[in-house]
């Protein structure tokens, strides 16, 4: 399973999303690589992921995809990332 993190550089709120969904597939149980990327390489980098969290403004950037895409409103609440990555993989 991968699981993609998005934000607009790749280094900042899809790092932070990508720590707390790593947190939350260790206290689901569960095993997936989780990786942090920029929104202008999402094509390449989500091509075979199931997951794909990132903040609002970015969905339209992503475009078409087999990902479920799952807006994370609050990148710093550990439960809301618990919830969506559950409901996704569990």
């Amino acid at each position: 399973m991968k699981i993609v993190t998005i934000c607009g550089a790749g280094i900042g709120a899809s790092g932070i999303l990508k720590v707390n969904a790593e947190r939350a597939l260790s206290k689901l149980g569960l095993e997936a690589e989780v990786v942090a990327a920029d929104v202008a390489s999402v094509r390449d980098i989500a091509d075979d992921a199931q997951v794909i969290l990132t903040s609002a403004e970015f969905v339209d950037a992503i475009g078409t995809t087999y990902a479920d895409v799952i807006v994370i409103r609050n990148h710093f609440d550990q439960q809301e990332i618990t919830d969506a990555v559950e409901r996704a993989l569990g």
